[in-house]
């Protein structure tokens, strides 16, 4: 079989990583070289030149749209359906085991997901049933803990605290508790999915050998991402006979704050035996001044694997620098750009303006807002997290096990019918004093009228309409049995009588949870249909992959930037103690985790890349006076062109520009200045460029807005 097209249009280090004898590789991915390409083409070949079977082949991702991308690239390069291949994020292959081996994992055959709301109700039940008050331990924070320790490999009984360590104890003990609620409910969440696989692996060796014989080659996406159970749960499936494929970039390690450890992606080489490293270095994304300047700056960082981006492209624009005076200079001079961009026939979708937190966000979608210039806050909630969606899974999730207590909890008086807080907490009690779920504690009050005639009343119809609801559905297909749940239960009703857009795009929204219903292709054939979507739509809820794009602006942190690419981007509020940011001003580590996250922020530029920073910004209700940012003197000065400036456009930055400069013009007019226009009447000035007849000024009017005006045509006046 001719397997040439398999390396078409590759390079040489991506041949090699692709064409190399089966091995244990690392593979040092650098941004836009095309390492989604590499990983799809390795599995190619291994199919196709090496002789692999498909279902021999275990390729780990970080999100379902990755898994689901790589998928469809492979079925176009290998000309047949890739669905039965083991292509999934760590969570989907995790349940994908548990689903296989529930039994030999201690779980019941109808377990279910539990998603962040799930988990974080299951947490305050658990602390009331324990007296413990939310005011000393919030349950945000019991809820941060257990997913730490589950990460860590921790179990309650793993954990040692010491004796005087009020509030550790505290967190223990909820932990033990809220692991038993758990298991009472045949619950997991999304931390226990891993942890439970990997403990299925170390209990039961003769399953652990069955994969370990199966997998020849396991493939791991964005492996410096990985967190200390992720990497025990790989290291361990990795038997004498299979290898591993690590392709990550530990440039760009950036989730340390949510338990990644870049550690991991250095010590492969240590762990796995006779593992050879390929770098990819040519870049296809950015022009050469970009990768240039964020070569200077992760080259500040002391412990890296190391790499140098390159591109057989021009060197293109240099990187613009603006100093504001205030956050509203500075989200009116990226408005004024965005719109010069767009007027020179650019689209709004290829801009991004990023940040390092979201309270940079306000002014600048006020700026976007005033001018009418569509944009979106990058990361809002997706389909599946949508609350009334989640109502509407709530019943299906009750349908499928009504011992289902988050489930129970959510749905019980949503539409309002009569069921009180008093009511449920007399349920709650009952149900922890006689180890019963809710609907069991539920059903046996009424039978005993241990609830007043109208609680119980109001108890006993809610229960009776998940029956009759349960058995109309007994027969029917997905899309109907959901069809019938949102009328039956009367959330249709409830969002269509308000009348308000806001209740109307929720109406909506569960008219296209039928649709979903409809369109949904079951993934495990030994599960009923339902388990199976209400499975799909948990692990969707909880990935972190945000919507498509539309045509608009896109917002977001630098966080959410990861893995996105925009031939205009905006890097906001380069300033010491915002970026890098003032909990890791003092901690080395954190610092230069910091730096990798402006280095990502740099990479997602094509054409043009702009820095800004604030002399002095209102953030979180205080005035704050900031020097620039490390980072931005980090950057060499020859590729940097300082927008404010005193004569010339676009002089290479001076040594003096992170100190006040001056800012008149050659006519006399100066930052600050008020000035009046025949037709925008009064305003002030906010920046002065260029010289002679070039000479312009930004001048933003009371009534008229924020506008560039030329010198020699506008006859300005001083007020």
């Amino acid at each position: 079989m001719d397997v040439s097209f398999i390396l078409n249009d590759l390079n040489a280090p991506q041949r090699e990583a692709v064409a190399a004898a089966p091995g244990n590789f690392l593979i040092l991915a650098g941004a836009g070289s095309g390492k989604t390409r590499v990983l799809v083409h390795r599995i190619a070949w291994l199919i196709a030149a090496e002789g692999m079977s498909p279902f021999s082949i275990l390729a780990v991702t970080f999100t379902n749209k990755a898994a689901a991308e790589m998928r469809g690239r492979l079925e176009q390069l290998l000309g047949y359906n890739a669905q039965g291949m083991w292509v999934g994020t760590f969570h989907s292959i995790a349940h994908r085991l548990l689903r296989a081996h529930w039994r030999d994992a201690g779980l019941i055959e109808n377990f279910q997901i539990m998603d962040s709301d799930d988990t974080y109700r299951m947490v305050r039940r658990v602390m009331k049933s324990l007296n413990i008050d939310e005011d000393n331990i919030p349950p945000k924070q019991a809820q941060w803990y257990i997913d730490a320790k589950k990460e860590q490999g921790l179990r309650p009984q793993h954990i040692q605290v010491m004796h005087n360590d009020y509030q550790g104890n505290m967190l223990l003990k909820i932990y033990s508790a809220y692991e038993e609620a758990c298991e009472f409910a045949g619950l997991v969440d999304f931390s226990e999915l891993l942890l439970r696989a990997h403990e299925l692996w170390l209990q039961k060796p003769e399953i652990l050998e069955h994969y370990q014989n199966r997998f020849r080659t396991i493939l791991v996406d964005e492996f410096q991402d990985t967190n200390t159970i992720q990497y025990a749960w790989i290291r361990i499936l990795v038997g004498k006979e299979s290898n591993i494929v690590a392709v990550g970039d530990d440039d760009q390690s950036i989730y340390g704050w949510r338990g990644a450890k870049i550690e991991n992606i250095h010590r492969i080489s240590q762990d796995f035996p006779d593992t050879q490293t390929i770098r990819l270095e040519q870049n296809y994304r950015s022009t050469g001044n970009i990768l240039a300047a964020a070569n200077a700056l992760i080259s500040c960082n002391s412990s890296r694997l190391g790499k140098k981006l390159w591109t057989s492209e021009n060197a293109g624009e240099p990187i613009s620098v603006y100093a504001a005076f205030n956050e509203k200079d500075e989200a009116s001079f990226v408005v004024e750009r965005i719109k010069a961009y767009l007027e020179e026939g650019g689209s709004r979708s290829d801009v991004a303006i990023l940040y390092r937190s979201n309270a940079q966000s306000r002014v600048l979608e006020e700026g976007l807002l005033y001018e009418n210039i569509p944009y979106r806050v990058y990361g809002g909630q997706r389909f599946f997290e949508r609350a009334e969606i989640k109502d509407a899974l709530g019943y299906l999730r009750l349908l499928h096990n009504k011992n289902d207590t988050a489930a129970f909890e959510r749905i019980v008086n949503m539409p309002t019918r009569g069921i009180g807080q008093k009511t449920l907490n007399d349920v709650r009690d009952y149900a922890r004093d006689q180890g019963k779920s809710l609907w069991q504690a539920a059903c046996e009050m009424i039978a005993n009228d241990k609830l007043t005639a109208r609680a119980q009343a109001a108890l006993a119809n809610f229960m009776h309409l998940i029956d009759d609801i349960q058995e109309y559905c007994a027969d029917k297909t997905l899309d109907e049995q959901i069809q019938f749940v949102l009328e039956a239960s009367g959330l249709f009703e409830h969002y269509q009588k308000e009348k308000s857009e806001k209740s109307r795009a929720k109406v909506e929204n569960l008219q296209e949870l039928v649709s979903a219903a409809r369109q949904f292709e079951p993934k495990e054939e030994d599960l009923p249909v339902l388990a199976d979507f209400l499975s799909h739509a948990a692990l969707e809820a909880g990935d972190m992959q945000a919507d498509e794009f539309t045509e608009c602006v896109q917002m977001m942190t630098l966080h959410a930037a990861k893995g996105l690419e925009f031939s205009v981007v905006f890097i906001c509020g380069m300033e010491e103690k915002l970026f890098p940011h003032k909990m890791c001003i003092d901690d080395p580590a954190k610092i230069e985790e910091e730096r990798r996250l402006c280095y990502v922020g740099i990479t997602r530029a094509r054409k043009k890349l702009y820095c800004c920073y604030a002399q002095k910004r209102s953030l979180y209700g205080q005035d704050e006076f900031h020097k620039a940012s490390r980072f931005l003197r980090e950057l060499p000065k020859e590729l940097l062109a300082e927008v404010r400036m005193t004569s010339k456009i676009q002089r290479p930055i001076s040594s003096n520009i992170f100190r006040d400069t001056a800012t008149t013009n050659e006519e006399g007019l100066g930052v600050g200045q008020r000035v009046v226009h025949q037709k925008f009447g009064e305003g002030v000035v906010l920046d002065c460029e260029g010289s002679g007849q070039h000479a312009r000024v930004q001048v933003a009017f009371s009534e008229h807005g924020t506008k560039w005006l030329v010198l020699s045509f506008a006859n300005l006046e001083v007020a």
